[in-house]
């Protein structure tokens, strides 16, 4: 626990974001790991994060941290707490010097700023995400300048599109099982059935339609942007859908099916540009969270370099 704190208590930070966001509670569940709630005007709402402090961060109180940020995909009900909860990255940042910050997108915020036919622009996921929980994180938890991001399903076309549209803020960032051609044949129309599976919001509020001269699709597209990743370290993974060795026998699925194309559309102009990236397109496996355990694992010698870890 930390000092002075009960488990889960109100916390009015003096610390603020530039917007005016700033955290109303934390709840410390262990010494490394504390969840958040941010009273938060980009999504005119409280939003939620999980942190994992490095074991050195209480013992040395005037020290500064790496960040790396990990993004769940689109309608999983653990939300924030999907990293912790399916995957080992508790136990396998136990010794590296990093902060790991998990934060909602909400059941399908889609990591960007919704257009809503131009009426207004929020929910803006990418300000939560860029703005006030980057700068919550640096004033309030002592997260440095030195950041990565990756992310999964969604996630990892999160982690892309910031990347580019934040050109700078990440010096390396790694999709798993990604879309990060949203305007792959195909692509457009999975992403809108995830938002109808939602059913809470309208799938033509978030960019428009893709057809149409208004849309925000191309806009905010990381294969549309492919120049403006030059310098970011960057790693792309995904399955084929086909039962893999870390599924149940008989386990099939279409979403990894698509992340493959799309992502191979992606670093397939990568090359072509010469920009560098590392591509692992592992054959048969599915759209599930022991693959993305396994990536990030794999993705790790990517990811160190920009957050100055060996």
């Amino acid at each position: 626990m930390a000092p002075g704190l009960t488990a889960a208590q109100s916390w009015p930070n003096a610390a603020t974001a530039d917007d005016g966001a700033r955290v109303t509670k934390e709840t410390w569940l262990d010494a490394r790991t504390v969840d958040l709630q941010i009273d938060s005007p980009a999504i005119g709402a409280t939003g939620t994060v999980r942190l994992f402090v490095p074991a050195g961060w209480k013992a040395e109180p005037t020290r500064t941290w790496p960040t790396l940020y990990l993004l769940h995909g689109c309608c999983e009900p653990a939300d924030y707490k999907s990293w912790d909860q399916f995957t080992d990255v508790k136990s396998f940042t136990a010794d590296k010097d990093v902060i790991v910050v998990m934060p909602s997108d909400g059941p399908a915020g889609m990591y960007t700023r919704w257009w809503n036919f131009g009426l207004y622009e929020k929910p803006d996921w990418e300000a939560f995400h860029t703005e006030e929980v980057r700068q919550l994180v640096e004033r309030s938890y002592r997260g440095g300048t030195q950041r990565a991001v990756a992310g999964v399903s969604i996630g990892g076309y999160g982690a892309l599109a910031y990347a580019f549209r934040k050109k700078g803020m990440f010096g390396a960032a790694a999709s798993y099982s990604g879309i990060p051609n949203t305007l792959y044949p195909g692509a457009a129309g999975t992403i809108k059935g995830l938002l109808f599976r939602v059913g809470i919001y309208n799938p033509w509020a978030m960019w428009g339609d893709e057809s149409s001269p208004v849309s925000k699709w191309a806009e905010r597209n990381p294969y549309n942007h492919v120049d403006e990743l030059r310098g970011t370290a960057l790693y792309v993974s995904s399955g084929n859908g086909e039962t893999g060795p870390l599924d149940p026998p008989g386990q099939s699925d279409p979403l990894d099916a698509m992340s493959e194309m799309t992502s191979r559309s992606f670093t397939d102009l990568l090359g072509q540009r010469g920009i560098p990236v590392t591509a692992d397109y592992y054959g048969n496996g599915t759209h599930s969270w022991p693959y993305w355990e396994r990536a990030l694992h794999n993705s790790w010698p990517v990811l160190a370099p920009a957050l100055g870890l060996s």
